[in-house]
């Protein structure tokens, strides 16, 4: 059967996109290229690394990103490659992608007609097979454990301006079937701030083991984060997911604007966690708690937390896994 493994099995590589809206970061977009070429950098040090890049911004990727990134140019709108980038199965022997319907989260975000074929088109360049699936998603709304449990939130999936016409129970069918999962774990919500992505899942929850799952916490009561949080844990516990918390979750506020930076919306590399944070006081105890339960891999810490979030996501949404077979 093929199925998606998960982000902690092992990766052929990872693959990403160089930053291409550039209004989204306005003056800073020069920082938002850095912090792109630091996290594929990073990357490289523990699997190898492709940056896709418009043609006409290869040869700046590559010098920033230096000899041991790979650079590939295909036309793109956005930088978010963990939404509009395929999603693999395998049965351990083959391996295909799955290029599900992109809608630039919602019609947020225009254009998007190259991002909506970039998961077809990287996948004919890697000369592999590609299956087409008539319905909306991003892979940053689903995160799976590998044993056959995929977790998302209702606020992303069941919104309107996904997939109006599907019913709950469809929704989950069709992940199933297409992804080889077993049983979707329904959490209620994303982050209070993630407007952009209507609360994709990849910022409160990501699996470290077999039905183990790390969640978001929220420690202040003062934030709307703290009961979302709670009602998130109190729908996992319900699935009978053994859970583990990151109990801190970092507020910034950049040029007026009021952003979150969750240490969640971490990226698990081979023999590494590669974890955003922005200078918080908590962050080295969150990064201890996350090597905890993560044993035997090297917890890295990067400075891109907030010019990531002022882009409108976070380490995790800017990368994508090829699972190893």
């Amino acid at each position: 059967m093929m199925r998606m493994p998960a982000e902690f099995a092992r990766h052929e590589r990872t693959v990403m996109c160089w930053p291409s809206r550039h209004e989204l970061y306005g003056a800073r977009v020069d920082e938002a290229q850095r912090a792109h070429a630091v996290v594929a950098k990073t990357i490289s040090g523990f699997e190898p690394v492709t940056m896709i890049t418009n043609e006409v911004a290869a040869s700046e990727a590559a010098a920033m990103c230096g000899d041991t990134v790979d650079v590939v140019s295909l036309a793109i709108d956005d930088a978010w490659f963990r939404d509009s980038g395929p999603t693999y199965v395998t049965d351990g022997v083959h391996r295909e992608g799955t290029c599900w319907v992109f809608n630039g989260w919602g019609n947020k975000f225009t254009p998007y007609v190259n991002d909506a074929k970039i998961a077809s088109n990287w996948l004919q360049s890697q000369g592999e097979p590609a299956r087409h699936i008539d319905m909306v998603l991003e892979g940053g709304s689903i995160n799976v454990d590998g044993a056959g449990t995929l977790v998302t939130t209702e606020q992303c999936l069941l919104h309107h301006n996904r997939n109006p016409h599907l019913s709950r129970e469809q929704i989950a069918a069709r992940l199933c079937g297409e992804l080889g999962q077993e049983r979707v774990v329904w959490l209620p919500y994303g982050l209070a701030l993630d407007d952009d992505t209507d609360g994709h899942v990849d910022n409160v929850a990501a699996f470290c083991a077999a039905n183990m799952v790390v969640l978001q916490g929220c420690d202040d009561p003062r934030e709307a984060d703290y009961q979302r949080c709670a009602a998130n844990r109190a729908a996992a516990e319900a699935a009978g997911l053994e859970i583990r918390e990151i109990p801190v979750l970092p507020f910034m506020t950049v040029n007026g604007q009021r952003l979150v930076v969750p240490y969640l919306n971490f990226y698990v590399v081979n023999g590494g966690v590669i974890v955003p944070v922005c200078g918080h006081a908590a962050d080295d105890d969150m990064m201890a708690l996350i090597a905890e339960w993560f044993p035997n891999r090297q917890i890295v810490g990067l400075q891109v937390g907030e010019i990531l979030a002022v882009g409108g996501g976070g380490l995790h949404c800017i990368t994508q896994q090829i699972p190893a077979i």
